[in-house]
C-alpha cells in the first residue's frame, strides 16, 4: 500500500511539470515580452529626458534638488576662458530635449520629468561629459628674456631723467624695446643724467668710448659743431612731417652721418616730438622792448634769436630751471611742450605761458653710439636698433600730439594764463632768425652745406604744403 502511494505521488509531480512547461510557461513569456516592449517605447518617447543626469538613481536626484542650482555662465565670464568643443560621446546619438538645445545661451529652460529607471531594463550610461576649459590666455611676458653668454651689454647715458614725459620715457622705451626685439642678445642700459658723465659731456664720452651710447638731441652739441643744431630744432622751421621727409628722402641723413662719423660716432634718429610752447614769463610781454634785458633759459638756435632782440640766455638742464626761477636767476624759460612743462612744475610760480613755439615747431632726438662699437655689431643688431628707433619716432609723435590738450586743461585750472604772441613780436622774431641763419652760414662751412640742403628742400616742399593748406 505504501509503495503504491509513493508511486502515485511521483507520477502526479511529473504530470504537473509537463503541463506547466507546455501551457503556463509560453503565456508567461508572452506577458514578459509585452512588458519589455512597453519599456522600450517609453525610452523612445520624443519628450523624454535622455540626458545622463536622468539615468542616475532617483536617490541622487532627490539630493541634487536640495542644492542651489549654479548660475548660468554668461559670455562675460567666458571671455578669458573660451570653451573647447566637447568630444563626441554616447550622448550625441540620443535625441536632445529643449534644455540641451539652449545650453550655453545663459537662459534656464525647464527640463522634462525624468522617467523612473527600471532595474536592469536600461543600460548604464556614462557619467556626464565634462567640458574642458582652456587656461586663460596670457599675453606675452612683458619682461625681457634672461641674458645669455653672447649678450652685448652697453651703457647709455641720458640727457633727460626717466621720469620726464616723452624725453625721458622715450629713452626708457628704447632700453626696453631693444632688449625684447633682440631676444636678450643686446642690452642698452639706461642711466640717469650725470650717473655716467654730465649730460653736456656725453658727446666727447661717446666719441672716446668712455660710454657706449647716449640719448640726447643733436642741438646739445651746437657749441662743438654748429650744423648739428639744424638736425634738432629750427626756428620757424618745418613740421615733423616735413622735417622727416628731408632727413630720409631729401639728403639730410647723408649729411648727418657724414658729420657724426667724422667724429667717431654713429648717430641714429630715435625720436621726434610735436611743437613746443614758447615759454614761461614772469611778467607779461606786450612789445619787443619788453624782451630787452630779459634773463631767460633757452635752447639751440632760438637762444641766438632771443639774444638778437636783447635777451640774455643760458642753457640750463631741466632739473635746474625751477631753482633758477626760485632764486631769481632767470625771468623766463622755455623748455618743452605743455605735458612736459607740467611735470616740471613751472606753473607753480610762473603764470604767463606763451604760444606758439616758433623756435621749435618739431624736435628730433638721437641715439649716439661709439662708431667702433657700432661697426662691430652684427648686421641684425644694427637693424634692430634702427627699427626700434624708428618706432620711437612713431610713438613719440603720436603720444605728444595726444597729451597736450589734457595738460593745458590742468594748467588752466591751476591759474595759468595761456597767451599768444602778438603779430608784431612774431615778425620781429622771424626777422631776427633770418639774420642768425645768414651769420651762421658765413661762420661755418658745414652749417652752410646743411642749411642749403634744407632750404632747397623746403622751397620745393612748399608746392605740396600750400596745396594742402586749408
Amino acid at each position: 500500500m505504501v509503495r503504491n502511494a509513493i508511486i502515485g505521488i511521483v507520477i502526479g509531480l511529473v504530470i504537473g511539470v509537463v503541463v506547466g512547461a507546455t501551457v503556463v510557461a509560453p503565456r508567461l513569456q508572452q506577458a514578459n515580452r509585452k512588458g519589455l516592449a512597453s519599456q522600450a517605447i517609453a525610452v523612445k518617447a520624443p519628450h523624454a529626458d535622455t540626458s545622463a543626469e536622468a539615468a542616475l538613481p532617483s536617490i541622487k536626484k532627490s539630493k541634487d534638488k536640495k542644492k542651489t542650482p549654479p548660475e548660468p555662465v554668461t559670455a562675460k565670464e567666458t571671455t578669458d576662458k573660451p570653451f573647447e568643443k566637447p568630444k563626441p560621446s554616447a550622448l550625441a546619438t540620443l535625441p536632445s530635449d529643449k534644455s540641451s538645445q539652449n545650453a550655453g545661451t545663459g537662459k534656464t529652460t525647464p527640463q522634462a520629468k525624468p522617467l523612473k529607471p527600471v532595474a536592469s531594463a536600461l543600460p548604464v550610461l556614462p557619467p556626464p561629459v565634462s567640458i574642458p576649459v582652456k587656461p586663460p590666455v596670457i599675453p606675452p611676458h612683458d619682461h625681457p628674456p634672461a641674458p645669455g653668454p653672447e649678450t652685448i651689454h652697453w651703457k647709455m647715458g641720458s640727457a633727460y631723467p626717466a621720469s620726464l614725459p616723452q624725453l625721458g620715457t622715450l629713452a626708457k622705451k628704447l632700453e626696453h624695446d631693444i632688449w625684447r626685439v633682440s631676444d636678450g642678445l643686446l642690452e642698452i642700459k639706461f642711466f640717469e643724467p650725470g650717473a655716467l658723465v654730465p649730460p653736456l659731456e656725453m658727446f666727447d664720452a661717446v666719441r672716446a668710448g668712455a660710454i657706449d651710447a647716449a640719448f640726447s638731441s643733436p642741438g646739445f652739441w651746437g657749441n662743438k659743431i654748429p650744423a648739428l643744431q639744424l638736425f634738432a630744432a629750427i626756428p620757424f622751421g618745418p613740421s615733423a612731417q616735413e622735417f622727416l621727409a628731408w632727413v630720409y628722402f631729401g639728403g639730410g641723413q647723408e649729411l648727418f652721418n657724414e658729420i657724426y662719423n667724422a667724429n667717431g660716432i654713429q648717430s641714429i634718429f630715435c625720436g621726434v616730438i610735436a611743437p613746443e610752447a614758447s615759454g614761461w614769463f614772469r611778467r607779461r610781454i606786450r612789445s619787443v622792448e619788453d624782451l630787452k634785458g630779459l634773463k631767460m633759459r633757452f635752447f639751440g638756435l632760438g637762444a641766438k634769436v632771443m639774444e638778437k632782440l636783447g635777451a640774455e640766455t643760458s642753457q640750463l638742464t631741466s632739473g635746474d630751471i625751477y631753482m633758477a626761477f626760485e632764486s631769481g636767476q632767470i625771468d623766463a624759460a622755455e623748455f618743452s611742450m605743455p605735458a612736459i612743462d607740467l611735470k616740471l612744475g613751472l606753473h607753480r610760480m610762473i603764470k604767463n605761458y606763451y604760444f606758439p613755439g616758433w623756435h621749435q615747431p618739431s624736435t628730433l632726438f638721437e641715439l649716439m653710439v661709439n662708431l667702433k662699437k657700432w661697426k662691430a655689431l652684427p648686421t641684425s643688431a644694427k637693424a634692430q636698433i634702427e627699427a626700434v628707433c624708428g618706432d620711437n619716432i612713431r610713438y613719440g609723435l603720436a603720444e605728444g600730439a595726444s597729451a597736450q590738450f589734457k595738460a593745458l586743461k590742468v594748467l588752466q585750472k591751476e591759474g595759468v594764463s595761456i597767451r599768444k604772441w602778438p603779430g608784431e613780436i612774431l615778425d620781429a622774431l622771424k626777422a631776427a632768425w633770418e639774420d642768425v641763419a645768414f651769420e651762421e652760414t658765413e661762420k661755418d662751412r658745414t652749417f652752410k652745406r646743411v642749411w642749403k640742403s634744407l632750404k632747397a628742400f623746403r622751397e620745393n616742399y612748399a608746392i605740396w604744403r600750400e596745396l594742402n593748406s586749408p
